[in-house]
């Protein structure tokens, strides 16, 4: 058969690579988990609580705290496939440059669906007092950093600090908006831009995405948040090729396994634009 040469496990790892690529969202989501993923598999995610802080006066201080470690759980519970036809797999594979075309666009598809569903975790996962509502058809450039500007600021008073790995994420339309506000990244960093940084603000990252969770009202859920505030792990499961019946061509199918969680809600601010 002409995909007996398939190379499945090269062409995974591609996809995987290629996948961080084009997502916007999740790279900037904690991957410390990565790896440990699998369809209904749960991830059991510990944390920590900060310790109280004495005087010390010489005497003897206090009997140690005792912590129980804050357990939390991300399920697995999101599984996404792609199934596409060529002529001749093999020969795909050995034309230079044809495989990675394929596969380059259903990663891009694939990224779009992660990153649609960690903006409905962080929409859905927000604390009330953690969410500004406007109209974009009123707001000018001043508008925009100001709203930026109240989310930035309710980090900081929830403890994040200019160290912390913050990023803000905008529509197309607030993104020019707010264009005159950020200082621009060197064209020369590849890596940045290929994680989508567009500009920092504020010792934030700005990044652009039309991936944003729409509520009933047609209201985009935008956010400001640090790297910690969901946890996000998933891999590529599975790759085949093969013979469709009634076809004389071969396809490949694949399969991504993934889930997330919202682990500090108060590391996350949303704006709400209609």
């Amino acid at each position: 058969m002409a995909y007996s040469k398939f190379k499945a496990t090269i062409w995974s790892k591609f996809i995987e690579q290629t996948l961080g690529k084009y997502t916007v969202f999740e790279n900037d989501c904690n991957y410390r988990f990565k790896g440990e993923v699998g369809k209904g598999k749960t991830v059991k995610i510990l944390g920590v609580t900060r310790p109280t802080i004495g005087d010390y006066t010489g005497a003897e201080i206090d009997d140690p705290e005792v912590f129980d470690g804050v357990e939390q759980e991300l399920k697995i519970d999101q599984a996404k496939y792609f199934n596409f036809m060529i002529d001749d797999v093999d020969e795909a594979q050995s034309v230079e440059g044809v495989m990675e075309a394929f596969i380059e666009e259903a990663s891009k598809a694939m990224a779009e669906c992660r990153d649609s569903y960690i903006a409905q975790l962080i929409a859905e996962g927000v604390e009330e007092d953690m969410v500004s509502e406007y109209t974009l058809a009123g707001m000018d450039k001043t508008a925009v950093k100001a709203a930026i500007d109240k989310g930035i600021q309710k980090l900081w008073e929830n403890g994040v600090s200019q160290k912390d790995d913050i990023t803000i994420y905008l529509n197309p339309a607030m993104y020019l908006l707010f264009q005159e506000y950020i200082t621009e990244t060197k064209t020369d960093n590849d890596k940045a831009i290929e994680t989508g940084i567009l500009g920092n603000y504020a010792g934030a990252k700005v990044k652009m995405s039309n991936n944003f969770f729409k509520d009933e009202d047609g209201a985009e859920h935008l956010f400001i948040k640090t790297k910690k505030a969901v946890a996000f792990a998933s891999g590529i499961d599975e790759t085949e090729a093969y013979r469709p019946e009634h076809r004389f061509s071969d396809a490949i199918k694949g399969l991504n396994t993934y889930g997330g969680k919202v682990i500090r809600p108060r590391e996350m601010y949303v704006i709400k634009v209609a």
